[in-house]
């Protein structure tokens, strides 16, 4: 099937953002029509199509389950998806989220089925973020995509739609990360890369699960492919993107965000916030600590206490935020003055 991808230089969907970055937005494709027989949940509704009886079962459980682990942050929730998996048949399930947007997934998986769920929201403090910059003229660069919610939502009309580019190591992930490319009318652009300290060469990926493969090495081989590598700042050199531009990244690389934050010294110079997890296991707070040492760097995240985008002044800071040893926390790194203002702007969460 077609896809917008590519695998060492720009495709012709990614460039076409450096053609029309901040210039003509056009308007963005909308959904293929969902094939026949489909497995189609509407988030709005609660309305499933195409589900044989034992599928309707396993989704309403599935939904169910979602809402019990929800206070503790769905723990166990995967283990639940796995045991309704023996009673189900390999499928595609389909989530529509708006009008011209549907994401994809494996029905049973044990990351993305908890979008079954309407009340779910991913990674809130992201989707609050964006949510208020809407209005602004950027690109998105999708580091470490998965199966490309965030490519999805953001090139949404609720969004933005704003041009974007999705990247993943994974050839397995890139394969399901083109699918919603395709079912949401090739709105963006899809890499099969690593990112890295620099452009070129080789990584090897490995891991268990497929949110949380990495090329940082350690002891889990299960799965394992070579991979080629680019940096942030390779994205200026293929032509890409332009340097002038104004950006969003999103960093979620399991392991390697100061590594791409050493390839990504051109794109923090230029109007760009990175978007980094700071994994709550490590009180160290490694990326906070990096990027906090680098000249003209700012960072900032949500504060639970007071709602707000609040700077972090030095690594400790962290401390009352990430309380959660299994949960990814992001952080907002910007040298630019117009995000600075725009995190400090932000409206506090309404408790």
């Amino acid at each position: 099937m077609p896809a917008p991808a590519t695998l060492h230089g720009p495709s012709s969907a990614s460039a076409s953002i450096t053609r029309d970055h901040q210039e003509d937005r056009r308007p963005m494709s909308v959904p293929a029509p969902a094939p026949e027989g489909a497995l189609l949940y509407d988030r709005r509704t609660g309305r499933l199509d195409g589900a044989s009886a034992v599928e309707r079962l396993a989704v309403l459980a599935m939904r169910a389950g979602a809402r019990l682990t929800e206070p503790w942050e769905h723990r166990g929730f995967s283990l639940g998806c796995r045991i309704l998996s023996v009673a189900l048949t390999e499928r595609e399930a389909m989530v529509r989220i708006d009008d011209d947007t549907r994401y994809a997934f494996p029905l049973g998986d044990g990351y993305w089925s908890v979008l079954f769920d309407p009340r779910y929201v991913y990674e809130p403090e992201l989707e609050r973020f964006l949510m208020n910059v809407v209005d602004v003229d950027y690109t998105f660069v999708d580091g470490g995509a998965n199966y490309g919610l965030w490519s999805v939502l953001v090139s949404s009309r609720r969004f933005g739609s704003h041009p974007a580019i999705a990247i993943e190591a994974s050839s397995r992930n890139a394969a399901k990360l083109r699918r919603n490319a395709e079912i949401n009318g090739g709105r963006f652009a899809v890499r099969h890369q690593a990112i890295g300290a620099t452009a070129g060469g080789i990584a090897r990926l490995s891991g268990r699960k497929h949110e949380a493969f990495t090329i940082a090495g350690g002891t889990d081989a299960t799965v394992t492919e070579e991979v080629p590598v680019m940096s942030l700042d390779s994205l200026f050199d293929d032509g890409t993107l332009r340097p002038d531009g104004r950006f969003v990244v999103k960093l979620d690389v399991e392991g390697v965000e100061v590594d791409a934050l050493k390839g990504g010294r051109r794109m923090l110079d230029a109007d760009s916030v990175l978007l980094c997890e700071e994994h709550g296991a490590d009180r160290t707070h490694a990326v906070t600590r990096y990027a906090l040492s680098l000249p003209g760097c700012r960072e900032f995240v949500l504060d639970p206490t007071t709602g707000r985008f609040e700077e972090v002044p030095e690594p400790g800071f962290l401390d009352h935020v990430k309380t959660n040893p299994a949960y990814g926390y992001n952080v907002f790194v910007t040298k630019s003055p117009f995000w600075i203002e725009r995190l400090r702007s932000a409206p506090p969460v309404v408790r």
